[in-house]
């Protein structure tokens, strides 16, 4: 096949493919090239997730009208003169390819007015071909219309995902534009739906509390860090306050959001220690960099920078955000409590879950003396019989409780050697095959609590909320929109009684991947494991000797023991063989 010159039209199109991966992709340009043109009021409209329309407008310095046209080109921009400016940018966009490349996949409009003209100017872009340019009367700034994204690339229309995960893929960007310029006014209109609207007052923590609900923004540990020509701003969750994905860790670099895994990094390492395994903190971190010491020229989407002193920034982030931990949350000493006799306090600490709904106290009693009686019973058999069955693996024998260690696991005895359980997945195993059998018997008693909690969300996560609204309530949940990403829980389900509802709602969208779409069949048992896994009790967590034993009964009740919801272990067993080896009184292991 003979080498032949790529016409304009495909040229652009594979261009675009670099750029504009999705309607996120053409907001991130457009929302960037507003901040450039100094904007202080962006408003953001999208229909259908941005596939029908995209439409940001700014009050910017606007597009004069004879360089309308020579705008949507190729390679064309205002803030590149020479190549050595590459190595100082201190502007989000400089490429010259969004806007040619969003015309080449869309309709687009570009309306815009300077301040010393009496009129606005309006071009049209259909598929890349540009019309005439039309004076229009229009406000100081500039109105960029996407319509019918992707419409003459139907392949590229196919592999867009769900409505649901590309807006939240919009609503997650703003959010953190939102963050990044607190002195900016944003405003995002979803239909006719207002999502997200900020004061512009430069207060980050009221972004905060709008996006994340008031006490989560109370919670927030600010930092603020400056050491030779680096500065760290912004905030960072204390070690109470975690995901369980690193979604909502969000850097800034010269307000540049970028994904920089040296960062990440950094950050991780000062909460070493400090976080469970599998959780992550929430932040919002802003770092500002002499401009020829980044490098932003790495990829199309600006979204990969390299840094001149690696090491440097690594070491800078790592301790500015220790710091910050530590003077919020000094580390506790170890109290020698936990060695000795314990408090009257620690000994009834509560756990979040009414286990007398389950077992009366006679219960718990009676079930104690049974099952020692049963098992002084099974110790004898065995001594007279070797022909004993070993328990299956579906399945664990009556245990007697010995106590507990280090407040994360139980230790018991069994007939057949020891067993250490952790209470967090046993606890997780036992609610969920009680809310799934109390599903299946469609009897899901619930309970109405005193005080209706208010729970807020961030817009992407309230719009995956709603689409479980119906499973909530089915399940015994009674939660109703209250506001704007904001939601009411009115009543919970008796056997999650004493539970925290916002762990509950927060449980449904935050371990959600981007690309997740369980099957219909899935869904229920799915999201049952997660709000189960949210409420059970957590490791850490002092239970009375009453807790430990009812906790044991459950598990023995349990269909499938072994493994909470999620696969993971819930005890590890430890046979008096394999004992008797280890203490040398059956020869070498």
């Amino acid at each position: 096949m003979p080498i032949r010159l790529l016409s304009s039209e495909v040229s652009s199109q594979i261009a675009a493919g670099e750029v504009v991966e999705r309607p996120a992709s053409v907001v991130k340009e457009l929302t960037e090239n507003a901040l450039d043109a100094g904007a202080k009021n962006i408003s953001i409209s999208i229909v259908d997730a941005g596939r029908i329309l995209i439409e940001v407008a700014d009050d910017g310095h606007g597009i004069p009208a004879n360089e309308l046209e020579l705008a949507a080109a190729r390679h064309a921009t205002s803030k590149l003169i020479q190549s050595d400016d590459l190595f100082h940018i201190s502007t989000l966009g400089f490429r010259g390819e969004a806007l040619a490349s969003i015309g080449s996949v869309s309709q687009m409009t570009i309306t815009s007015r300077i301040e010393s003209a009496k009129e606005g100017a309006r071009l049209k872009i259909d598929g890349g071909v540009s019309g005439k340019v039309e004076k229009i009367g229009a406000p100081i700034g500039t109105v960029l219309r996407v319509e019918n994204l992707f419409y003459n690339v139907p392949a590229r229309l196919k592999f867009l995902k769900t409505d649901v995960t590309e807006r939240r893929a919009i609503d997650s960007l703003i959010t953190r534009y939102a963050l990044a310029y607190p002195n900016v006014r944003f405003k995002v209109t979803d239909g006719n739906q207002s999502t997200l609207q900020t004061a512009g007052d430069g207060d980050r923590r009221s972004i905060l509390a709008a996006l994340y609900g008031v006490d989560v923004a109370k919670q927030m540990l600010e930092v603020m860090a400056i050491e030779e020509g680096l500065s760290l701003t912004g905030f960072i969750s204390p070690t109470s306050l975690t995901r369980s994905n690193r979604k909502e860790i969000t850097f800034f670099v010269n307000g540049r959001w970028v994904q920089e895994f040296s960062l990440t990094t950094a950050l991780l390492q000062a909460y070493h220690t400090l976080l469970m395994v599998g959780r992550y903190p929430l932040t919002a971190l802003f770092l500002e960099i002499a401009p020829e010491d980044v490098d932003v020229n790495v990829h199309p989407t600006k979204a990969e920078v390299r840094f001149r002193s690696q090491d440097k920034i690594f070491s800078f982030m790592q301790r500015s955000a220790r710091k910050a931990l530590l003077a919020y949350t000094p580390v506790a000493s170890v109290s020698p409590q936990l060695w000795g006799a314990r408090s009257a306090s620690m000994e009834r600490r509560e756990v979040g879950i009414d286990w007398s709904a389950a077992h009366s106290s006679n219960e718990l009693s009676a079930n104690s003396d049974q099952l020692q009686n049963e098992e002084i019973g099974m110790q004898n058999a065995e001594s007279e019989s070797s022909n004993l069955q070993p328990a299956t693996f579906a399945s664990v024998p009556l245990l007697r409780l010995i106590g507990q260690i280090g407040s994360t696991y139980i230790i018991a005895e069994g007939p057949d050697g020891l067993y250490l359980i952790d209470q967090h997945a046993a606890h997780e195993r036992v609610l969920f095959e009680k809310l799934m059998a109390q599903h299946d018997q469609k009897s899901i008693p619930s309970q109405s609590l005193l005080t209706p909690e208010v729970v807020t969300l961030p817009p992407q996560s309230a719009k995956m909320l709603t689409s479980q609204l119906p499973f909530l309530n089915h399940f015994g949940f009674e939660v109703e929109e209250f506001g704007a990403n904001t939601f009411q829980v009115r009543a919970m389900p008796v056997l999650f009684a004493g539970g925290d509802p916002s762990s509950a709602l927060r449980a449904l969208v935050e371990d959600f991947e981007e690309d997740e779409a369980p099957l219909q069949a899935e869904v229920e048992a799915k999201l049952a494991a997660r709000v189960c896994k949210r409420l059970a009790v957590k490791g850490g967590q002092t239970l009375t000797s009453e807790e430990q034993r009812a906790l044991l009964n459950d598990l023995e009740a349990c269909n499938s023991p072994r493994t909470c919801p999620h696969g993971r272990p819930t005890m590890i067993h430890l046979s008096v063989d394999n004992l008797e080896r280890q203490f040398g009184r059956k020869g070498p292991r």
